[in-house]
């Protein structure tokens, strides 16, 4: 009888215990703007599966890494024959205004004003545009939409009408040249699975650059006019855990060009000829204690095909590797930077934090017709140790003001203050 009756109590928990780990509900708190239909659509955990904690921990991350949720949480709890989940959200304001200032190459003041929504209509659709005033005036507008068709594939088009003045480094010296470039892009978005996304689309560009001044370089063009094809693919592994202003885990991005001239002058023939364009960031951070992020990005790009072309397509600029060392001082065919920097909240109160920043940046290029071996040899290093500080709103999406001063180590350095919106990378 004994037997029988543990038997009996066995299968009676089992019974239990199986009940207990399906999914019955799945419900959401915290949500306003962000539609729950289209959240659903994203999850991995669906009312009538077996409970499985690791996917709900992917769907806390996924939840985390959208523009629309600034934080995201799990509740277990007991529902009828079985159990229910709720994910707790914290919503991030979404319409961010955007404001850089900078001084342009001929000294005078410039800026760039933007407007981005990045979840419109509810289901993290991307809108925005800007305007930028660089000697010249230039804009753009964009659309992405990454889940348009379904979890899995969307769509993206934007339009930049884009006019600076840009330096070339000439062996001669170096010549500014008024540049423009309008260009259409379309492309198709996968978001394979949680951790790897990839993007395929195509440029038409229309670029021309003519000369400014009234010393040209001899043998050098006045004026080069190219109409263009770029053939584009961007593969993105990513392994982040967010925690509003910590990250932790790694990140992969490849960038290929193809960059094919449909036609042009001579010298847009000559100067601006076909090539490839590889570039791959690694980016990895690390959460140290309780308020400190470690924070590193190793960049390595290189054209193939343009080689010996004084109209490089590598930059080197404060606002995108090595900040101190000014706007647009340098180009290259190939490069390699690496920063690295310490990030340690030092206030923290409600939605508002305070963050010190100590950095180093790194990097090396390869001037037209110069061997590889040039980015190794320290003929081209450029070394930028510095400071800064965050101000950062946990709850309005990318909202962070940042503030770092370089200072330039070596022969020709130059210190110099760099300030945005969010962080450096």
């Amino acid at each position: 009888m004994y037997k029988y009756c543990c038997a009996f109590l066995m299968l009676g928990l089992t019974m239990v215990s199986a009940q207990e780990g399906q999914v019955k509900e799945l419900e959401f708190q915290g949500l306003k703007r962000t539609k729950e239909t289209f959240l659903r659509r994203l999850l991995k955990v669906q009312p009538g599966q077996a409970y499985d904690s690791v996917k709900v921990k992917k769907d806390i991350e996924r939840l985390n890494r959208l523009p629309g949720i600034a934080n995201a949480k799990d509740s277990i709890y007991a529902a009828d024959d079985g159990v229910g989940v709720l994910y707790i959200l914290d919503e991030n304001f979404t319409i961010i205004p955007g404001l850089r200032i900078a001084t342009a190459n001929d000294d005078s003041f410039a800026y760039r004003l933007s407007a981005f929504e990045f979840n419109f209509l509810g289901n993290n659709q991307l809108i925005g545009g800007y305007y930028e005033r660089n000697v010249f005036d230039s804009y753009g507008v964009f659309w992405e939409h990454p889940f348009l068709f379904s979890d899995k594939v969307g769509i993206g088009f934007n339009y930049q009408d884009i006019t600076r003045q840009e330096p070339i480094f000439f062996d001669a010296g170096d010549k500014d040249y008024r540049f423009n470039s309008r260009q259409f892009e379309g492309k198709v978005i996968f978001s394979f699975d949680f951790n790897n996304e990839a993007e395929l689309g195509a440029l038409f560009v229309k670029e021309q650059y003519t000369f400014e001044g009234d010393d040209p370089v001899p043998g050098a063009p006045l004026a080069l006019n190219a109409d263009k094809i770029f053939y584009r693919a961007v593969y993105r592994y990513i392994n982040f855990d967010i925690d509003y202003q910590y990250v932790d885990g790694f990140q992969s991005e490849f960038t290929g060009q193809y960059i094919h001239q449909l036609s042009g002058d001579a010298a847009g023939e000559e100067f601006l000829g076909d090539f490839l364009s590889l570039r791959n960031d690694f980016i990895y951070y690390k959460k140290m204690g309780n308020r400190g992020n470690w924070a590193n990005r190793l960049r390595l790009a290189a054209a193939v095909g343009n080689e010996d072309s004084d109209f490089a397509p590598f930059t080197l600029d404060n606002q995108l590797n090595i900040r101190g060392v000014g706007n647009l001082v340098d180009r290259g065919t190939a490069a390699i930077v690496l920063n690295t920097e310490y990030r340690h909240t030092l206030y923290e109160r409600g939605w508002f934090v305070v963050q010190s920043n100590v950095f180093v940046d790194a990097g090396a290029w390869r001037d037209p017709g110069e061997p590889f071996s040039q980015l190794f040899d320290g003929s081209s290093t450029r070394l930028s140790p510095g400071v800064g500080f965050r101000l950062i709103h946990k709850r309005i999406f990318n909202a962070v003001f940042r503030l770092d001063y370089g200072f330039g180590i070596g022969n020709e350095a130059t210190n110099g203050i760099v300030f945005g919106i969010g962080q450096y990378f």
